[in-house]
């Protein structure tokens, strides 16, 4: 049995998504004795720590999303193998989900509404004492606003 749950590189998977990962992971798992999960990606595999740490905090292998990043970080010490979960989203998202275990955060499946964004003084991104920003709105990883530059 082969599952994709493919998210685009670079990005923390959705908090669903994690959701749908570990589900499938725990219900394989738990069927029969024997049975075991392989965990593949093209790109970043740091993210897949994320989708490890995750199932681990799920499975209660370890008590908390803090101890499921240590573990899987001594795992990396060990093994040269195995990339940590380096990123700050990465971690981050780890702690969404332990939230979401927990009940302290809930998911909000209400439409959300951006109505404008304030940036507080002129950010120095070229040297020369200014920046060109731009404003690009996704939706479900899909792109659907672009303001001009």
């Amino acid at each position: 049995q082969v599952l994709d749950f493919g998210w685009p590189d670079l990005h923390t998977p959705a908090l669903e998504k994690i959701c749908s990962i570990c589900k499938a992971m725990d219900t394989w798992l738990n069927a029969v004795a024997h049975n075991v999960v392989v965990l593949h990606n093209k790109g970043n595999r740091g993210r897949l720590g994320v989708v490890v740490a995750a199932y681990m905090h799920y499975s209660n292998i370890s008590a908390s999303a803090d101890q499921a990043l240590d573990r899987f970080a001594m795992k990396r010490f060990y093994e040269d193998k195995v990339v940590p979960v380096g990123q700050p989203s990465q971690k981050r998202y780890v702690h969404y989900f332990s939230g979401l275990l927990s009940g302290s955060i809930k998911m909000n499946n209400k439409p959300l509404f951006l109505h404008h964004v304030i940036m507080h003084g002129i950010p120095n991104f070229e040297s020369k004492g200014g920046c060109r920003p731009f404003l690009k709105i996704y939706q479900a990883m899909q792109p659907v606003y672009t303001s001009g530059i």
